[in-house]
């Protein structure tokens, strides 16, 4: 029998996918838990350059970086599209 893949290694391998990981970013955000979104966004991060190449880019600090991402995180707006322009989205708002 063949050996099962993790959950999460296959949700990291379909977020390399551009349009597949703005869905998942854009589900995630619906969520009334806040952090839900921060750990997505952390994984999104880690498919498309990982945290450090992440710091590098948005001049942040990689440790600070790693507990804005956190479930219990609370990053600034300004943060927050720092790190969204570095992995290559953008925030909107739309109607309901």
């Amino acid at each position: 029998m063949k050996p099962s893949k993790s959950y999460h290694d296959d949700l990291l391998q379909r977020l390399a996918d551009p349009k597949y990981a703005a869905a998942y970013l854009n589900t995630c955000l619906e969520d009334k838990d806040e952090g839900v979104f921060l750990l997505a966004l952390r994984d999104v991060a880690q498919v498309h350059g990982g945290i450090s190449q992440l710091a590098k880019k948005t001049h942040l600090n990689r440790e600070h970086l790693f507990r804005m991402l956190s479930k219990s995180g609370n990053p600034q707006l300004h943060s927050l599209r720092q790190i969204a322009g570095a992995i290559g989205f953008k925030f909107t708002l739309s109607l309901l």
